[in-house]
């Protein structure tokens, strides 16, 4: 497929508290664009203020899709069905002559849409699931211990308390016989495929000291928004407490503090700590991606400058 049939597509990318929200939000303006949220929390309605969900004021009468998605009790949401709807979104907006601006930090959301990943070629097998479930239910980072002997390469790359995507890749290679890369997991991209897109990838990042003060003081804010009332009604709702949407940051560590074990103190502290861990994480992911354009929001005097050079690299080079 020539790049002259491609959709060009602009994607916005870095650890969370990065900014990109803001920058996304300026730069749809000046770029005609919508926004297709990448984030793995902000899909699922009602989960508004710890998911930094923009409010309506906030987007500036832009577009937002893929936010206010999915209903927060849904088990299934995958990453080949946020692909779908997405790239359903993606083509909804070039239609119509606007640019698809995908915005988030969630890797393998972005990945399925820069990627040629294939997540379907293997049916999932729900005993098999079930029983790996089971045994790392049973002793914590068992999964793992079996993928880094079974598939050694996906557990390279896979965090071990990733244990959904560890089972899943164990599942693959017990029911093919071959590892995950080999169904289109593929990174490298070996099998050079194409994907329909032509994408320009900026990523933004910043000093980790700097990163992780931006962090705290999000949280901080976040409480001042109603997080801890806005969890609370979550958590009072009843919800299986497995369901991926609740394993979203400052979600499950306010829930240990309803269920009594953590105190308010403690449940605050480790949301910032388990947050600054995931940024970490978020930047190592997106790092293997050479393609990613990085800014250093610290190099810019101020906001505006830093939105005029990415604008300029979206439109390679124009002013």
């Amino acid at each position: 497929m020539s790049n002259i049939n491609k959709t060009k597509l602009g994607l916005i990318v870095g650890p969370t508290a990065s900014g990109k929200t803001a920058v996304s939000i300026a730069l749809a303006q000046k770029l005609n664009a919508e926004i297709i949220s990448a984030d793995s929390i902000q899909v699922y309605r009602g989960m508004d203020i710890g998911s930094a969900k923009p409010t309506m004021e906030e987007r500036q009468g832009i577009p937002h899709h893929l936010m206010d998605a999915v209903d927060i009790d849904s088990p299934k949401f995958s990453v080949a069905e946020y692909r779908r709807m997405a790239g359903k979104a993606i083509d909804d907006i070039a239609s119509r002559g606007k640019y698809p601006l995908v915005v988030g930090g969630t890797g393998l959301y972005v990945n399925s849409l820069i990627y040629p990943l294939n997540f379907t070629t293997v049916p999932s097998d729900e005993a098999l699931r079930a029983e790996l479930t089971a045994l790392e239910q049973a002793q914590k980072g068992a999964a793992y211990a079996l993928l880094q002997a079974e598939d050694p390469k996906a557990a390279q790359r896979l965090h071990p308390n990733d244990v959904k995507r560890v089972i899943r890749a164990l599942e693959v290679v017990r029911l093919t016989g071959k590892p995950i890369d080999d169904h289109g997991g593929d990174f490298a991209n070996q099998a050079q495929a194409e994907i329909p897109y032509e994408p320009t990838i900026i990523g933004l990042t910043m000093p980790r000291e700097m990163l992780y003060e931006r962090i705290n003081l999000r949280v901080d804010i976040m409480l001042q928004h109603g997080l801890l009332d806005e969890a609370k009604a979550i958590y009072d709702a009843g919800y299986d407490p497995s369901l991926p949407a609740l394993q979203g940051l400052g979600y499950k560590q306010l829930f240990k503090h309803f269920a009594g074990e953590y105190t308010f103190d403690q449940a605050i502290e480790a949301i910032k700590l388990e947050t600054r861990h995931f940024a970490k994480r978020q930047l190592t992911w997106f790092r293997r991606d050479k393609r990613i354009i990085w800014f250093d929001i610290s190099e810019y005097p101020d906001k505006e400058s830093l939105n005029q050079a990415i604008y300029n690299t979206f439109c390679g080079g124009e002013q």
